[in-house]
């Protein structure tokens, strides 16, 4: 049996012509020609996340940018507030923690979104955090948040807090707008709705976050985030990057550009509106039952008591892979990771083989 075509969370399905760009011959990073990558890259990177700001990327995992965020831009007596709405959540407050600061968690249960009003009511009533860390969309339920009304209660209730967030699986998914939702910090890996391989870290950072980041010592040195900004935006990067992961990704951003930002959310929407109709006719209902917070990236549906195991059998053997659920709601709740470039044929061969 060969490799399966990945419907999971990440990593997702990567394209042949990439995985071809990815053999090609390495060259030096320093190379004038790879300088000129590395700009071009960072230049894209800035419109995906609609931005004016400086975007760049780093040869790390999402989790060491939710330390880098933390290092960066909460103060050593500052507070981080987290919504926390399942494991990623959970991950980024555990990272403040274990890098010395205080921390607070805004809890919802699983499945759920926050509510801004809720949320407005706690800045009001309670300590000023430094910062408010949300993640857009919670992976291990298909819960997105209303992050455009959360980040607006934090700049209304909290206006010197900064909105640091987890777009890891929302963006080039979903619909992020950085500069228009007033974010301050948003960092995501390239193996989910960029479909590519693991290894790089696409972020960007206000202009207010900068600031904020160069009155704060001991950022640490491969992620002191204004300077690895500054110097990656020149093309010269800190360290050795993964370099065939660059030339990917420089076009896959050329390929997102083609498509168009609208018409890649677009597509996603669809993707998860054909997995969830095909969900209600074998009797399966969404794990999120809130139809607004339903990830348009990742399905989480409520097996309702049906044999996972076999479902996930039957799509291995005709060459499928779903996920048959995160932590507590293995068997109970799958996932189906319906973005990257999954198209529609490709999705109902997969829901075929269910």
């Amino acid at each position: 049996m060969g490799v399966p075509v990945l419907f999971i969370p990440g990593p997702t399905e990567v394209e042949a012509d990439l995985r071809a760009i990815l053999a090609r011959p390495l060259i030096g990073h320093r190379e004038a020609s790879f300088v000129a990558v590395v700009q071009d890259v960072c230049q894209r990177l800035a419109r995906l996340l609609m931005t004016g700001q400086p975007a760049a990327f780093e040869t790390c995992a999402a989790t060491a940018l939710m330390e880098a965020g933390i290092r960066n831009l909460v103060r050593r007596q500052g507070l981080s507030l987290h919504l926390v709405g399942g494991a990623f959540g959970e991950r980024w407050q555990k990272i403040a923690d274990s890098c010395g600061r205080s921390t607070e968690a805004l809890v919802v249960p699983l499945g759920h979104a926050h509510d801004p009003a809720v949320l407005a009511r706690r800045l009001q009533h309670g300590p000023v955090p430094d910062a408010v860390c949300i993640t857009h969309n919670e992976t291990a339920t298909g819960v997105i948040e209303p992050l455009h009304e959360l980040a607006a209660v934090v700049h209304r209730h909290a206006p010197d807090a900064l909105v640091l967030v987890d777009v890891v699986t929302s963006v080039a998914g979903a619909e992020l707008r950085f500069d228009a939702w007033g974010l301050d910090f948003v960092f995501a890996g390239t193996q989910k709705c960029l479909a590519l391989p693991p290894g790089l870290c696409l972020y960007a950072l206000s202009e207010r976050a900068r600031q904020r980041a160069t009155s704060i010592p001991e950022r640490g040195f491969l992620l002191d985030l204004p300077r690895a900004l500054h110097e990656t935006n020149d093309g010269k990067t800190i360290a050795t990057p993964c370099i065939p992961l660059v030339f990917a990704l420089q076009e896959q951003l050329r390929r997102v550009e083609a498509e168009g930002l609208e018409a890649r959310w677009a597509r996603h929407r669809q993707l998860r509106d054909t997995t969830l109709a095909w969900a209600a006719t074998r009797g399966f209902v969404p794990f999120v039952a809130d139809a607004a917070a339903r990830s348009p990236t990742v399905s989480c549906i409520d097996a309702r008591s049906a044999d996972v195991a076999a479902m996930w059998k039957r799509a291995l053997a005709a060459g499928f892979q779903f996920d048959r659920g995160y932590g507590e709601l293995r068997d109970r709740a799958f996932r189906i990771g319906h973005m990257g470039d999954h198209t529609a044929t490709r999705l109902q061969a997969l829901l075929a083989a269910m």
